[in-house]
């Protein structure tokens, strides 16, 4: 079979099997199967692929009709211009989530303290570090999986953030923090079921399911986070589409002010925080 034949193969059963931009998920795993760039590609359009790429390129394409994300596909997922190792323990990164990381960095300022709850990847924490030197770096989740996949993160890009298992604020250190930043779980639990097939059967529940109303994690980590931040610390959540109104008020009740809302660039609610 010819890299040409293979290729339109490709796309042809991603397009049966429903995946949005098929073309590009089919030339991205021909890609990986075959380490080729498109110069190559073009150059050998005709030329007989060798059997075991092919053999290869056929698996990965039948993986991706089946739904599994291009990402655990391919093991990375790009953030915030940085490169991140992802696997079936954590949450793809999205360009949502840039936002809150852009609102961390108009008040992050060298040598605070930033703590980030429900870290999965550790893409929210090492970005900001990535971002404001000498600034201290503190990532904690419940998955001990998702704390190696950070790990290796920080060493992929040069960051040396502490990354550490933790169910919520239970383990802790005994520190303050100038700012927490958490993008947590926030799916309403009958509403994962509805989600697409990449995020429902594949990514991790435990880092998608919010409880019952969706707001069990920001009631949970607003209640405790005053015992860990500084007078006049920062707290930025990320939050579904429709959750400002319920987040912000939790953030007034526990006493933070100037509470505001930021926009993700679809023109959703994305991000609320407040300070003490």
């Amino acid at each position: 079979m010819t890299y040409r034949k293979a290729f339109s193969l490709g796309e042809s059963v991603l397009e049966k099997a429903n995946i949005a931009d098929a073309k590009n998920d089919a030339w991205l795993l021909l890609a990986m199967a075959c380490k080729v760039d498109h110069t190559f590609y073009y150059m050998h359009v005709d030329e007989e692929m060798p059997e075991e790429q092919a053999h290869e390129y056929e698996v990965l394409i039948r993986k991706r009709a089946e739904h599994v994300p291009l990402q655990y596909i391919t093991g990375e997922q790009e953030f915030m211009g940085l490169n991140f190792n992802v696997n079936s323990n954590v949450l793809i990164p999205r360009q949502d989530t840039e936002t809150l990381v852009e609102e961390a960095l108009k008040v992050a300022k060298p040598g605070m303290k930033i703590l980030d709850m429900c870290t999965g990847s550790g893409c929210v924490l090492i970005s900001i570090m990535k971002n404001v030197h000498g600034v201290e770096g503190f990532g904690y989740d419940i998955s001990k999986q998702a704390i190696n996949v950070a790990k290796d993160n920080a060493k992929l890009n040069d960051v040396s953030a502490v990354f550490e298992r933790s169910n919520l604020f239970e383990d802790v250190m005994d520190e303050h923090f100038d700012m927490i930043v958490s993008n947590p779980p926030y799916i309403k639990t009958a509403e994962i079921a509805e989600l697409m097939p990449e995020v429902a059967e594949f990514e991790p529940i435990e880092a998608l399911d919010g409880k019952e109303d969706g707001l069990y994690f920001y009631r949970e980590i607003i209640e405790k986070c005053v015992d860990y931040l500084t007078d006049e610390g920062y707290l930025l959540f990320e939050i579904g589409y429709d959750q400002a109104d319920d987040v912000s008020a939790m953030l007034k009740n526990a006493g933070f002010l100037d509470v505001r809302v930021q926009k993700d660039l679809a023109g959703n609610d994305r991000v609320v925080m407040g300070q003490l």
